[in-house]
């Protein structure tokens, strides 16, 4: 019987990207599967058509993570429609460049909103319906950790937070069993941070391995988590970064 069988994870933000391999390798690993997207339905279901063709169960939710209710929804559909729901996965994010100066509060609420109001609205939700034996993971950022460069008031901070959330999560649920992780990567080709791009050559400077990691990485990573290997492992932060932070 594969790892995770009969197990349902649910991803913010697995149309694409990271979340999107993520949803992947855990249906490889015998997980049905429930995503959430915002407004790309096209690169949603083809997600959904590839987990299919695993022979796993997988739905999308359009669900943006700036409306709480909207996520609370979807954590209660993927419950119904699936059936049960064990595994958590934040994923959804997104990536800001301005310093103090510069920076609006209403940009610096939108990203903490996505970030880590909807990690909280979704982790309660999930939490809700969870067994023991259920797992919450966060994709945070090895930024959160350190800030190399000016501009990321918002998105450290943002992620920086999500490791509060999560030690929280992790004593309030750690005696139902239910564990609460955070991952941190680095560098990763994906759309919003492409191998070739404009800052990609400081990037891997930067980098013990000197090059990006793939969603796949990650991904790896999540399903350790997720499975029975990762059961005793609670209220940690996990770097994945190719050892930027060394």
């Amino acid at each position: 019987m594969p790892r995770l069988s009969p197990k349902v994870a649910f991803i913010t933000g697995g149309s694409r990207g990271i979340g999107a391999a993520i949803a992947l390798k855990l249906a490889k690993d015998g997980a049905d599967i429930a995503i959430t997207y915002t407004s790309a339905p096209d690169k949603a279901d083809a997600t959904v058509k590839a987990i299919e063709t695993l022979g796993r169960r997988a739905i999308a939710i359009k669900a943006d993570n700036l409306d709480a209710k909207a996520v609370e929804s979807a954590v209660h559909e993927a419950h119904a429609r699936l059936g049960r729901l064990d595994i958590l996965v934040n994923s959804a994010g997104v990536y800001t460049m301005d310093t103090v100066d510069k920076l609006e509060l209403e940009e610096f609420d939108r990203v903490m909103s996505i970030h880590v109001r909807a990690s909280f609205v979704a982790a309660k939700a999930a939490a809700a319906f969870m067994p023991a034996g259920g797992r919450i993971i966060s994709i945070g950022s090895n930024l959160a950790e350190i800030v190399p460069f000016p501009g990321l008031i918002a998105y450290s901070t943002s992620k920086a937070a999500l490791i509060g959330l999560t030690k929280a999560l992790a004593r309030d649920l750690g005696p139902r069993e239910i564990t609460a992780n955070i991952v941190h990567p680095g560098s990763t080709d994906t759309d919003m941070n492409p191998a070739d791009g404009d800052h990609a050559e400081g990037q891997r400077a930067r980098m013990a391995i000197p090059r990006f990691g793939e969603a796949r990485d990650i991904a790896g990573l999540v399903a350790f988590l997720a499975g029975e290997e990762g059961r005793f492992i609670n209220g940690t932060s996990l770097t994945i970064d190719g050892g930027a932070n060394t």
